[in-house]
């Protein structure tokens, strides 16, 4: 049975973020977080009413183990305060909205996890703007292209997380198209695993990733990219300006993967924050090895005793047909259905 955050349990801390004077009333975990507990807390004798509690507890994470991670390679799993510190550093440097941080704790004397306080900035998605309120939405996107303008032009001579690279590290791979590559290979031998309707076409997905792959030519720097910037990654606060959270995997790397990403998630608004000059070749790698990330990731945390089952499912399902779409399919012969 995983042990969550309660009252007890972070009281102390938000009362030493805010002043002794500062109580706790209520604690609640906010649905979506599977990698750390992400916890709104309600404070009476502060100069705030909430504060959003980050813990990196090995409770919090949903996700399968897997067993020999590189811990160089961008796309292993982000998580825990010193990459948090190390992107926040970065994209408030570079004028991106970021949740203020206050406090921030590494040691394990107060919790037995990495653990940050930060201000709580809205319950207000970007997301749920689009539907709820779409004149802030419109002002909020527009920040959000400026923003993510500014991270793109961001150059580095070297792919890597931020926390790698801010230490003198190096990531793995000599390309970005070589790790997207590699990893979507294993995506697809995993997705293929759980559904036969990947099973079935493994062979000719095999053949458009290298195909695609072999497309791609070198590249000799790199922009700056959150990884998942969907608008359920961005908060609005009371200015209307788009907050950037979940930003543990902020890396130097092809922007392209960022707009595969941000097409697939703000479809008919994309177009806000497209830009010329990207790689159609990339494009084309990218689109397919993201379809199947976002099969086999999915798949991977229903493994485990993830509690947000539904969306997970609906995500894994909807990629899956798409990734099947990219394929120049000539025989009109229809695929075996799902094992479930």
């Amino acid at each position: 049975m995983r042990k969550l955050a309660e009252i007890e349990d972070l009281s102390g801390l938000v009362r030493d973020a805010l002043g002794p004077g500062c109580r706790v009333v209520a604690v609640d975990r906010l649905r979506g977080g599977s990698r750390k507990g992400v916890y709104r807390v309600r404070v009476d004798g502060a100069p705030m009413t909430s504060v959003i509690v980050y813990s990196w507890a090995e409770t919090e994470n949903f996700w399968p183990g897997r067993n020999g991670v590189d811990n160089g390679d961008p796309f292993a799993p982000a998580s825990g305060l010193a990459p948090f510190l190390a992107a926040r550093r970065s994209l408030d440097g570079l004028g991106a909205r970021v949740p203020r941080v206050l406090l921030a704790d590494g040691s394990r004397h107060r919790c037995p996890a990495d653990v940050a306080v930060v201000e709580d900035v809205s319950e207000d998605t970007l997301e749920a703007l689009f539907a709820s309120d779409p004149v802030r939405a419109t002002a909020a996107l527009n920040d959000l292209a400026r923003a993510t303008d500014a991270m793109h032009r961001h150059r580095a001579p070297e792919h890597g997380r931020v926390d790698l690279l801010e230490q003198g590290g190096t990531a793995s791979g000599v390309s970005c198209e070589h790790l997207v590559l590699g990893r979507a290979l294993r995506d697809l031998e995993e997705a293929s695993d759980r559904d036969r309707r990947i099973a079935a076409a493994d062979g000719h997905l095999r053949d458009r990733l290298h195909g695609l792959a072999a497309l791609v030519t070198p590249r000799a720097e790199y922009g700056l990219i959150h990884g998942e910037l969907g608008p359920d990654h961005v908060l609005v606060d009371a200015d209307d300006h788009a907050v950037l959270i979940d930003i543990e995997g902020l890396m130097h790397f092809d922007i392209e993967w960022e707009h595969v990403f941000l097409q697939l998630r703000f479809g008919r608004r994309y177009p806000a924050l497209s830009r010329p000059g990207l790689d159609a070749q990339r494009l084309d790698l990218y689109t397919l090895a993201m379809r199947l990330s976002l099969v086999a990731g999915p798949l991977r945390l229903l493994d485990g005793d993830y509690p947000d089952r539904a969306p997970m499912q609906k995500i894994a399902e909807h990629n899956l047909k798409e990734a099947l779409a990219l394929l120049p399919w000539r025989t009109g012969t229809p695929l075996p259905l799902n094992k479930g």
